[in-house]
């Protein structure tokens, strides 16, 4: 059973895999020599007097670190993709810097959505910016829902004329392969535990099951209504209203946004640099008309913020350690993109072992993954505490295997819109038997037990086998609720109830013990530093630390990552892109046991 599933989606799909890979790597090679060679642009310059914060609402914010690659290597332009930390440090730093008078949200540029609990985190940050006294500005062409999240705080939003907003609510729209897995011979059994766990259906079902239905929309109301609540509140708007008007329009021209009070103005980018001058004092006399004096956010937190460690004092004797899960958990080593247990559990030790470093702060943005590996993590997060506190930061996702190793913290943060829970488990067992018999293929094995050949890929799994691996599943599950009914002192008929494979929102999670706080990481970092008594005496240090240079250099060349940016411009490539996704996904499923806790793969919101 150990070996089985490391070998089965490797044998069934992976030419699939393949062949997407083959296409992402040939044309993101070239895209990234085009880059590198128009890679020569100007340099950033230091901040001036009366400048505007400029944040480009393309950018992609991510917890953690992104891997070097050779475009951002020998170009001072702005990042694509920035901590979120980094984030929230510029727009704190701008906010207390008297020479940045006010800010531009610009949303000209095609935008990657991050997550609702991520710009929740930015807002916060945002509205003490215009506490403040700044003036925000926010301009785009189309105003999508996450962009409006941020825009909807700012003193004047504007749209081109040739614009529209969005404003249609959530969904979550679900990929299911039962069809084609069927269609090319492809079997699939599955154990699992909890009517609510859906991360199998896309190889069983061909719709969204009931149970999943009802998860799916409560979780998705308790987001929506949030985003509600916020936007009508800065827009001084009812949120009755807002919402009749979601349901009669959908999309809005932007001088029906204008009328409903949903933006300020409908104009041309050349306005607001105009009103961006007057903000800034510049005359036509002596600035060029066609720009302001800015300084783009990515180049602000280069130069305003240590790029490596964030220092309260210059006592270097006492850190925080903030450790980012970032991705699938996987058993082994991992990847830039999954949460290795082996290379989660060392750097545990070596926060364990390090007297320096006073408390850890856990940034968790995880579906889960692996039941094993959660458990190898959170063993090491159990024996971290007993030395110092340890703190979790739960981000846009943390569940399932995500929730396991947060259980085991001494405190729990989380957002109201962040996605937790989903305790439960399952396996995932697929065979090649129709497609290979349709061809000609066909196997026979000699045997000196019943059950030797069990990991076997090439026949359905029978009855007594099917029940081996329940049987392992239940234990796994058992042992999922009685850790959580244990770190969390919560009684094991509780945990049950909650238990299944549910998904909630941070703001439910809260009410029935899941959850102990609300707030983002900042937060979580703050109460770290109380828990250990550092007053403002500390330092902080982040983990998983960038490998060297060249490694980078080498990694960059082999991912694709470039071309899938550019790609999410043409709808019929984006949307292979994302089956190349949730198929390249399956190479996480690497647990020895075959044992998952994890969130379906293809869970996205719209």
């Amino acid at each position: 059973m150990r070996q089985f599933l490391k070998q089965t989606f490797a044998s069934t799909i992976g030419s699939m895999i393949g062949l997407c890979l083959f296409l992402g790597l040939s044309v993101g090679g070239l895209v990234l020599i085009l880059l590198i060679t128009v890679s020569d642009s100007k340099k950033s310059q230091g901040v001036q007097d009366k400048s505007v914060l400029v944040f480009d609402l393309s950018t992609q914010v991510k917890d953690s670190k992104s891997p070097a690659n050779l475009a951002q290597a020998f170009s001072a332009e702005k990042q694509e993709n920035i901590p979120l930390r980094r984030v929230l440090e510029s727009i704190n730093e701008a906010t207390k810097d008297d020479r940045i008078v006010a800010m531009l949200l610009d949303g000209r540029k095609v935008s990657t959505p991050n997550g609702y609990a991520t710009i929740e985190e930015v807002r916060t940050a945002l509205e003490k910016f215009k506490a403040a006294g700044k003036k925000i500005i926010a301009y785009d062409v189309t105003l999508s829902e996450q962009e409006y999240y941020l825009a909807s705080l700012a003193d004047q939003v504007i749209i081109n004329p040739m614009g529209m907003m969005e404003l249609n609510g959530l969904s979550s729209k679900q990929m299911f392969f039962k069809g084609a897995l069927e269609k090319y011979g492809v079997g699939v059994q599955v154990i699992r535990v909890g009517d609510y766990k859906s991360a199998v259906e896309p190889y069983i079902r061909s719709d969204i099951s009931p149970a999943n239905k009802e998860q799916t929309r409560v979780l998705l109301s308790d987001l929506w209504d949030k985003f509600l609540n916020h936007v009508a509140d800065s827009r001084k708007l009812d949120p009755g209203k807002l919402q009749q008007l979601v349901d009669a329009k959908g999309y809005l021209e932007p001088q029906e946004a204008k009328q409903a009070g949903l933006i300020d103005q409908v104009g041309y980018y050349d306005q607001v640099v105009s009103k961006l001058r007057t903000l800034t004092q510049e005359t036509k006399d002596t600035e060029e008309t066609e720009s302001f004096r800015q300084v783009d956010l990515g180049a602000y937190a280069t130069q305003m913020i240590p790029s490596t460690e964030v220092s309260s004092t210059s006592n270097a004797g006492s850190k925080i350690a903030v450790i980012y899960a970032e991705g699938a958990i996987v058993d082994g080593s991992g990847s830039i993109e999954t949460v290795g247990s082996d290379r989660f559990a060392e750097d545990f030790q070596k926060l364990r072992a390090d007297d320096s470093v006073k408390a850890v702060v856990l940034r968790i943005n995880s579906p889960g993954g692996s039941a094993t590996a959660s458990d190898v993590i959170l063993r090491e997060i159990l024996l971290t505490k007993q030395k110092k506190p340890v703190i979790v930061s739960m981000g846009n996702i943390a569940a399932s295997g995500g929730y396991w190793i947060a259980a085991g913290a001494d405190e729990i943060f989380a957002e109201e819109n962040t996605i937790t829970g989903s305790i439960g488990v399952f396996g995932l067992l697929s065979n090649i038997q129709e497609i290979a018999n349709a061809n000609g293929i066909t196997w026979d094995v000699v045997k000196t037990g019943k059950f030797a050949d069990i990991d076997s890929n090439v026949r359905p799994k029978t009855e007594a086998e099917l029940a081996i691996y329940q049987q392992s599943v239940d234990k796994t599950y058992g042992l999922f609720v009685n850790k959580i009914a244990d770190y969390r002192h919560l009684p094991v008929a509780k945990v049950k109830e909650i238990a299944g494979g549910r998904v909630w929102s941070g703001k439910e999670a809260i009410k029935i013990g899941l959850v102990d706080r609300l707030g983002g990481l900042e937060s979580a970092i703050a109460y770290a530093a109380k828990k250990a008594n550092l007053s403002n005496s500390w330092q902080l240090e982040e983990y998983p630390q960038q490998n060297p240079f060249d490694t980078l250099i080498l990694q960059q060349l082999f991912m694709a990552k470039i071309w899938e940016s550019q790609a999410a411009k043409e709808p019929i490539t984006a949307e292979l892109l994302k089956i190349k996704q949730e198929l390249s996904m399956l190479s996480a499923f690497n647990d020895p046991s075959g044992v998952y806790a994890r969130l379906p793969f293809n869970f996205e919101l719209d």
